[in-house]
C-alpha cells in the first residue's frame, strides 16, 4: 500500500511538472519565424542541428543553458545571443513547437 501511494504521489508530480511547463506550439511558431534561418522552417536542420523529433525537455533546457550564458555545444556563440531575449514562456512555446514537428 505504502509503495502504491509513493507510485501515484510520483506519477501526480510528474505530470504536474509537465503541464507546468508546457508551451503554446501556436505562439511557438510564430516565435519560431527568428529561427528558421539556421534550423529549416520544418526544423531539419541546416546551419543549426535538426530540431524536429527533439523532445520539448531538451530543446527548452538547451535554450535556457543559452540564455544564462552556459557553454551548450560548438554553437553557442551564436545562439546565446539569439536566447538572451527570449522570456521563459517563449522558450517553453518555441520548445512545444518544435517538439510537433
Amino acid at each position: 500500500m505504502k509503495n502504491t501511494m509513493i507510485a501515484l504521489a510520483t506519477v501526480g508530480l510528474i505530470s504536474f511538472g509537465s503541464a507546468a511547463q508546457a508551451g503554446d506550439a501556436t505562439a511557438g511558431q510564430a516565435a519560431y519565424a527568428t529561427c528558421i534561418g539556421c534550423h529549416g522552417a520544418a526544423g531539419e536542420g541546416g546551419v543549426g542541428p535538426k530540431l524536429a523529433g527533439q523532445a520539448a525537455a531538451d530543446v527548452a533546457a538547451k535554450l535556457h543553458a543559452y540564455k544564462k550564458g552556459e557553454q551548450v555545444g560548438p554553437m553557442t556563440s551564436m545562439m546565446a545571443p539569439m536566447a538572451a531575449g527570449l522570456s521563459d514562456a517563449d522558450i517553453d512555446n518555441i520548445a512545444a513547437y518544435t517538439a510537433s514537428m
